[in-house]
């Protein structure tokens, strides 16, 4: 079997693009149930696709997954069919002793049983620049779906955002430079200052019910139900809403379908619409401790 420096296992559009990335920095790639794989043909030497799990992870001392690293009891893989599912229990069964894993959302009793075994864990998620990185991306992505699913502009709209971490902030900053009327909407009142400060309008999150038909756009990035039936109710026939929050959680979409209400469950944007420039953020990652 060859040996390369870096297997990766999974993923989406980041992790492929990261295979050609390591390539042209001379290391030896090999891939396992990883989404087309973009490299031109002088790479090909050093970029291998295998079937085998086993082969993969055998194969290198470090090994790359997606974000999230995996959903529910499998591997996270974009591409993954019934005929090839990854399981959580299976990857845990290959990996090794002194092994290296770098992935994103790392579950925490994987991380404790691969500690326990001295496999070392980086996760992508609890680098504090990756994650601004990863925000600006949903951001985008999450403008660019309301964009292709509505037939109306943003400029001048009535936008709502609920959240005020991360992702909200600059999906607020975004809204405001297509001089969207912005409104940010949050329980947390240090959070809603800042809002002010920097020139939103700002609700209370207990007010939502009362106010939510005013809105033509609503971006939520709070990962818990606040759009219930309750909400869904009031919102206007003609808003969409855009929900970035992980797991369906932050809507009840049972109700939705059932209201009529253009509600639209988009995870995995970074993934979806740019690939490519956070393959560039994620692999200088890898690289920067690998060769410490």
């Amino acid at each position: 079997m060859t040996k390369c420096d870096i297997a990766i296992i999974g993923g989406d559009s980041r992790t492929a693009y990261m295979a050609p990335y390591f390539a042209k920095k001379g290391w030896h790639v090999i891939c396992c149930n990883t989404v087309n794989v973009p490299y031109s043909r002088h790479l090909k030497s050093k970029i291998q696709n295998t079937g085998s799990l086993r082969e993969c992870i055998s194969a290198s001392s470090i090994i790359v997954c997606g974000i999230p690293f995996s959903k529910g009891e499998h591997i996270y893989c974009e591409k993954q069919t019934a005929d090839f599912e990854i399981t959580v229990a299976e990857f845990q069964r290959c990996v090794r002793r002194h092994q290296t894993i770098f992935a994103g959302v790392i579950p925490e009793n994987f991380r404790a049983v691969c500690e326990e075994r001295e496999i070392y864990c980086h996760d992508f998620m609890l680098d504090e620049p990756l994650s601004i990185l990863n925000a600006v991306s949903t951001a985008e992505g999450a403008i660019l779906e309301a964009l292709l699913h509505k037939s109306t502009v943003i400029h001048k709209s009535s936008c709502l955002v609920l959240g005020f971490g991360r992702c909200g902030k600059i999906i607020a900053d975004r809204l405001k430079g297509l001089c969207a009327c912005v409104t940010v909407c949050t329980k947390s009142d240090t959070e809603l200052a800042l809002a002010s400060s920097l020139g939103f309008h700002t609700l209370k999150l207990s007010k939502l019910p009362q106010t939510i038909h005013r809105f033509e756009y609503l971006f939520n990035t709070i990962p818990a139900c606040i759009l219930n039936r309750s909400c869904l109710e009031r919102v206007s026939k003609d808003c969409l809403i855009i929900d970035i929050a992980s797991n369906r959680t932050g809507a009840d979409y049972e109700a939705a379908k059932q209201l009529g209400i253009n509600l639209r469950c988009c995870p995995g944007l970074p993934g979806k619409y740019s690939g490519k420039s956070c393959a560039k953020q994620l692999s200088e990652y890898v690289v920067q401790h690998i060769c410490k």
